[in-house]
């Protein structure tokens, strides 16, 4: 079961301009009657190899409340924000197609979707208990959904959505949306605290389901709410230091997070790409760690929790700056669209190739092989 992402919006003027630019993240009125699968979605081996002959479901994003509302339209509110709801209904409805012979029920989300996961997964499960299917396993797969409520670069007012700091964007969500979390995380906190549980690293040690998080260490979405924004002008030091401290903090609140795929890349959502197959940490691809997590729910239904030889399901670079790994998706400048490579790509961030060697103890030219080759 995969759920789409596309942002949110948390007041009725964003909302009704979201309605206006982007309307198919606000109703289903426009959406299209089929659509291809792309990665985990696939049918393809090739490009989805360990799942691509599993019963697959998208639900398509269109409730604009990171999959947590549960408020009808009503004479006060010009817009229903359901997000929770209809996740609830999808279950339901499946559970009639067929849901209630499987073994496991895998929910996974990309950004927003990614996100939801970590907010619906434990109710998913609830739920199905609720209807008398103990036997299902959930679990949750939550793609470039695990932000960070840091400091921004640089301060902003919460204007819109892009600017507007994630912890007070979630907080006029909240009350927006009549946004719900779940049970376990909101007593870990105060009333009117519940944003709290909209960021991975508080939500996840309150689950109950076993959940894989894919991130990518330098989000793209998240270097925006930031206010971190790669133009084609060199970066200033301090935006250099803010990107490298981003990617240490997010490392950090990985430790804990038993099944995890972190690259060093700057990029954002990858598992419905169909180049998710190509990036690798340590030498591991996502479908493989996927694979290792899945044989380790298996096997530790069985016997002891001994990981598995050969199969790490616990992936997070340690290389310090964007693309430093080898295997990230190609860049593109964002004015001319040209593929750049690691280096292109460092100078063009304003990347001090003599100092960094300087402070690394290295020969420059020494620094740059090491750049190129990943290491």
């Amino acid at each position: 079961l995969l759920s789409a992402g596309g942002w949110y919006c948390f007041n009725r003027q964003n909302c009704d301009s979201r309605y206006d630019t982007v309307p198919r993240l606000m109703s289903s009125r426009e959406w299209p009657p089929t659509r291809v699968g792309t990665g985990i979605l696939s049918s393809q081996p090739e490009e989805n190899p360990h799942w691509w002959n599993a019963n697959m479901v998208f639900v398509p994003y269109c409730s604009s409340d990171v999959w947590s509302g549960a408020s009808s339209k009503s004479e006060k509110n010009e817009y229903a924000f359901m997000g929770a709801l209809i996740i609830q209904e999808v279950i339901k409805e499946l559970v009639g197609k067929g849901l209630s012979t499987a073994k496991v029920l895998l929910l996974a989300g990309s950004s927003a979707g990614g996100t939801g996961v970590l907010l619906n997964v434990d109710r998913v499960a609830e739920q199905l208990e609720e209807m008398g299917y103990q036997g299902i396993q959930v679990r949750g797969l939550a793609d470039s959904g695990w932000f960070l409520d840091n400091k921004q670069y640089r301060r902003t007012d919460c204007i819109d959505t892009i600017t507007c700091a994630p912890t007070e964007a979630i907080r006029r969500g909240i009350r927006y949306w009549n946004g719900i979390v779940p049970e376990r995380c909101k007593l870990q906190f105060k009333e009117g605290e519940e944003w709290n549980c909209f960021f991975g690293y508080k939500i996840y040690p309150t689950l109950r389901c076993p959940v894989f998080v894919v991130q990518w260490l330098f989000d793209e979405a998240q270097l925006t709410v930031d206010n971190v924004h790669l133009t084609g002008q060199p970066v200033q030091e301090g935006q250099w230091l803010y990107i490298q401290n981003l990617g240490r903090e997010l490392r950090n609140t990985l430790k804990d997070v038993t099944a995890s795929f972190a690259p060093a890349c700057l990029s954002h959502e990858i598992i419905t790409r169909n180049h998710w197959t190509d990036v690798q940490v340590k030498g591991t691809s996502l479908p493989r760690a996927l694979h290792c997590w899945d044989r380790s729910l298996h096997e530790s239904n069985r016997n002891g929790k001994a990981p598995l030889k050969g199969c790490p399901i616990h992936l997070v670079d340690s290389c310090p700056w964007p693309h430093c790994n080898p295997s990230c998706p190609t860049i593109r400048d964002q004015f001319t669209g040209q593929e750049m490579n690691v280096i292109q790509f460092l100078m063009h961030m304003g990347f001090d190739v003599q100092k960094m060697a300087q402070q690394q103890g290295l020969e420059p030219s020494k620094l740059l092989g090491m750049l190129s080759s990943g290491n």
